[in-house]
């Protein structure tokens, strides 16, 4: 007989097993000890990944500050148990779910993926998650929604980066096109190294688009909403001139104040050089064909 979770393990902690998890792995973050298990995907690259203490450690999350430690240092005020994620507009089927719903512990898969950040530095991340398309497909998209807008927290006592403002227009939001965000290769992820994720990284649940710059992969997402019209994304309205809708990974085309050709990996030593960056991050065989006829320096 197939055991459940449920057979297993103690009622109260089983209905709260993400928070207790997530406890366990910040006190153990040095260990290798799992805390979830994913099934392998054919999408996983084979390159050398970041250390767990590099990927919870170098973050941009303005949420909590700007420095790359400082969502390490102050996401701690974050609670992400219970959480919920409203899914709206132009779907048959609209609610509010809990991630244990929308993501189950048995459905995930684990999936190794390049990060490469607009700043022209990258990581590689094995991330647990499982694909947006079968979250969507549930939801019922209705024929005539065309993109998909996403939806951050927006609690500054809990992100006091938000209090402090920065220019941006809390709450932070992203947006995909409705067949970016059914690919295969777009997940919501709820852990990474066999882990819960860490509040750091976008606990309890962020979307993770691998061939598109990390500005759009939003963290710590509240809402889901399908639309008939292009949504509006924050770094896009903070300065439209430096980051648009799209944000595919382009080394062709520079940032205006810096080249995208070649990209630093975390990790890699103060004398580990450079290497060249990939179109769509290397992930060209899979999405190229979403951009045919597009021109990219344009639709940047």
């Amino acid at each position: 007989m197939k055991l459940k979770w449920s057979d297993v393990t103690p009622e109260q902690s089983y209905l709260d097993r993400r928070k207790f998890i997530a406890a366990g792995a910040m006190a153990l973050l040095g260990t290798p000890a799992l805390a979830l298990a994913g099934k392998t995907s054919r999408y996983s690259t084979v390159e050398k990944q970041n250390t767990f203490e590099e990927i919870t450690n170098y973050n941009n999350f303005y949420e909590f500050g700007t420095g790359k430690t400082d969502p390490a240092s102050n996401a701690g005020s974050l609670k992400t148990s219970p959480w919920s994620v409203r899914i709206e507009g132009m779907v048959d089927h609209p609610g509010s779910y809990g991630v244990e719903d929308l993501v189950p512990d048995s459905a995930l898969e684990e999936r190794i993926y390049r990060l490469r950040c607009v700043e022209a530095w990258s990581m590689v991340i094995p991330w647990l998650g499982v694909p947006l398309a079968a979250i969507l497909k549930k939801a019922g998209p209705q024929s005539g929604a065309k993109y998909v807008a996403f939806q951050t927290l927006l609690d500054p006592k809990q992100m006091p980066g938000q209090a402090y403002g920065g220019g941006i227009d809390w709450p932070y939001r992203e947006g995909l096109r409705l067949d970016e965000a059914m690919n295969p290769l777009t997940i919501l992820a709820t852990g990474l190294y066999g882990r819960v994720l860490p509040n750091q990284n976008g606990a309890p649940i962020r979307l993770v688009v691998p061939w598109k710059y990390g500005f759009k992969s939003i963290k710590s997402i509240v809402a889901i909403s399908l639309t008939d019209k292009q949504p509006r994304t924050t770094w896009q309205m903070l300065q439209p001139s430096e980051y648009g809708f799209y944000a595919n990974v382009n080394p062709q085309v520079d940032h205006p104040r810096w080249s995208q050709a070649t990209e630093r990996r975390i990790g890699s030593g103060l004398f580990g050089g450079r290497q060249e960056t990939l179109m769509f991050n290397g992930y060209g065989d899979d999405v190229a064909s979403l951009y045919a006829g597009m021109n990219l320096a344009k639709a940047y």
